[in-house]
């Protein structure tokens, strides 16, 4: 039986870009789905289940960068933000905030066609884990993809949930932007070293370690990322994987 096409859904308020983006999806070959606001958008996205959102950033109302809190809050669908506000430092705020592509209005159309299909080329499956984890400060329940840290239980997303266990796989090892794209999104790309920084310093500030230089996910210079065990666990032996 063959899959469905993916659905794209598409929260833009001029109507005629709107219009327009609806057709360029269908003729590539996707459903689209359309929302004039925010509010529109995000009930599309908890009806619908979309794989892939095109968001702009100039909503009325509810911005597009709230409509991307939002979203980042429930699921790590893709999202590619539109915007006419092509300045590099907001680029930087898209990515910082959970976005995984940034195109600047006017744009060409095959071009967004293009970055779509990559997205949806890229989207994240599930990591292979074996065991669950636990040490002094953190566990991790595989099965009910719980995560609890200093005894309170922490909501994460999909992506933040197979980064925190890639890490914590890998406890001691230093891990490059290229494996935990592997391990976390399964997207070894190499152009996505920005995506990893920018989920780590969301990771950390979910998990109440906003000081990096205590916090057990360690920044390697010029390498990537290490979950540090503390030597309390070391010198205890509290470190254990669970299978």
């Amino acid at each position: 039986m063959q899959n469905p096409p993916p659905v794209v859904l598409i929260i833009e308020d001029d109507p005629d870009i709107r219009h327009l983006l609806g057709i360029r999806m269908k003729l590539a070959g996707y459903t689209p789905l359309q929302a004039e606001d925010g509010l529109v958008g995000l009930r599309a996205l908890h009806e619908s289940h979309p794989d892939l959102v095109i968001l702009d950033i100039g909503l009325p109302g509810m911005d597009g960068w709230e409509v991307l809190q939002r979203i980042r809050d429930v699921s790590d669908i893709p999202v590619l933000i539109l915007s006419a506000r092509g300045l590099e430092a907001e680029k930087v705020r898209g990515l910082q905030s959970g976005a995984d592509d940034y195109v600047t209005k006017p744009f060409g159309h095959q071009e967004l066609v293009a970055r779509v299909h990559a997205l949806l080329r890229r989207q994240p499956t599930a990591a292979g884990f074996d065991d669950d984890y636990r040490d002094s400060q953190v566990e991790i329940d595989l099965r009910s993809r719980a995560v609890r840290v200093g005894g309170n239980d922490v909501q994460l997303t999909p992506v933040e949930f197979r980064l925190l266990h890639s890490l914590v796989q890998h406890a001691g090892q230093v891990l490059s932007n290229d494996q935990i794209l592997e391990l976390a999104w399964d997207d070894p790309t190499a152009t996505g070293g920005n995506r990893v920084k920018f989920a780590v310093l969301r990771l950390r500030r979910k998990l109440g370690w906003d000081d990096a230089s205590s916090s057990p996910i360690e920044s390697v210079r010029g390498f990537g990322y290490r979950y540090r065990i503390l030597e309390s666990d070391a010198g205890t032996g509290t470190v254990s994987m669970i299978g």
